[in-house]
């Protein structure tokens, strides 16, 4: 699927997920290419940016969505939109790894 063309059924919408020790705002641009994330609990408190996201769908409601963040962290999520789960798999600009997993939750803008 060529997801450059079209947008990602996720788009202009904003989502919470809630880890063991780290809760986050994803907020997708209606653009399908840009998102804005804010942490809003647990050690990385505070931190926040935008940065150009690429997806590709697993199922009709679980979709893998990549990107880098202007610190050189890298994020990989794996989301269940339709199960409200997520996992994600991230590394900090010191090279640490982390895997979570935890809640996916929609919100109302």
């Amino acid at each position: 699927m060529d997801t450059t063309v079209m947008p990602a059924p996720f788009a202009g919408r904003s989502f919470e997920v809630r880890y063991e020790g780290l809760t986050a705002i994803n907020r997708y641009d209606a653009d399908g290419r840009r998102m804005r994330y804010r942490i809003t609990e647990g050690p990385l408190r505070g931190a926040e940016g935008e940065a150009r996201y690429q997806w590709t769908p697993v199922t009709t409601e679980v979709f893998a969505i990549s990107w880098q963040e202007a610190d050189g962290s890298t994020v990989v999520h794996v989301d269940d939109f339709g199960r409200g789960t997520s996992l994600s798999f991230f590394t900090t600009p010191d090279g640490q790894f982390h895997r979570l997993n935890g809640q996916l939750r929609a919100l109302v803008d």
